[in-house]
């Protein structure tokens, strides 16, 4: 499906908006929260793209995550701009902006509605939720994830219409560079199984058949995202970032994650009290 000529004049209608709402970021600078860690502070990544630095970036639980990927784009950028932070930043709204667009264009592949997809790229791209994403250079693991996951259903798209294991290779190698940006990711396989239901109608309940193959079609991106997440919680819980039942009882833990649902599905609908953090709340 090529983009038509109205499809164009959206897409350079939402990268314009896009790149006139964050503009103001290239003049900004790095903070003093992660970003020494990750850039400024950070020897590897000062130091550019090098052997040992590659080395490292795919060896190393630095800052309690395993992230690759992450690490060589800020090496890249350090080795393209060193440490003009203005430049870093131009690079998170670039992959931001390819975000909005990879999202219209997969919404029209996969709807042929050009105006509601329109309206879900800008509102993706413009939303207060997105602001700490591009703006703080050390959640470049977020839009760099994102940029994997959306050429991650781009290849699925193009899998479920011509099936071959050519294709479905390239699926598979997209997740996975995905997951070395950021582990958020091993939620994909769930989510391009509700894709199979809507909008790619693959998954038909009257044709009892029908899921458990596409649940079986799932099992390599399903092991892929198994053993990412067993990587992050070795690599968390050596860093340091996972807590014990001393300091985080276990009515809270597990109490914490449907309130924090129904706090991002609030903050979706209306984004205020937006914050780096947020603290536990007693739950009893």
């Amino acid at each position: 499906m090529k983009l038509s000529k109205h499809s164009l004049w959206i897409v350079i209608f939402l990268a314009a908006i896009t790149l006139l709402s964050y503009a103001p970021v290239f003049r900004y600078g790095f903070l003093n929260y992660d970003d020494p860690d990750y850039i400024t502070k950070n020897p590897q990544v000062i130091a550019g793209l090098t052997g040992q630095g590659i080395r490292w970036a795919f060896t190393t639980g630095h800052a309690a995550n395993w992230h690759p990927l992450t690490w060589l784009s800020h090496m890249g950028d350090v080795q393209l701009f060193g440490l003009n932070a203005g430049m870093h930043h131009a690079v998170n709204v670039v992959f931001h902006i390819a975000n909005a667009l990879l999202l219209f264009w997969f919404l029209v592949r996969t709807t042929q509605a050009i105006g509601p997809s329109a309206f879900v790229a800008a509102v993706f791209a413009l939303h207060p939720l997105r602001v700490e994403s591009v703006v703080w250079l050390s959640e470049r693991k977020d839009v760099l994830s994102t940029f994997f996951a959306m050429l991650t259903l781009h290849a699925y798209v193009s899998y479920t219409r011509r099936p071959r294991g050519k294709s479905y290779a390239i699926v598979l190698v997209l997740f996975a560079m995905g997951l070395m940006a950021k582990p958020m990711l091993v939620t994909l396989p769930f989510a391009l199984l509700l894709l199979d239901y809507w909008p790619l109608r693959r998954l038909v309940f009257a044709k009892q058949s029908s899921f458990p193959k596409l649940v079986r079609e799932k099992i390599p991106l399903l092991i892929l995202a198994a053993a990412s997440s067993i990587v992050t919680f070795v690599v968390q819980q050596q860093g340091g970032a996972l807590q014990g039942l001393d300091s985080l009882p276990f009515v809270t833990r597990v109490m914490n994650p449907p309130i924090a649902y129904l706090s991002y599905l609030r903050t979706t609908v209306w984004p205020q009290g937006l914050a780096i953090l947020y603290p536990l709340k007693p739950v009893l």
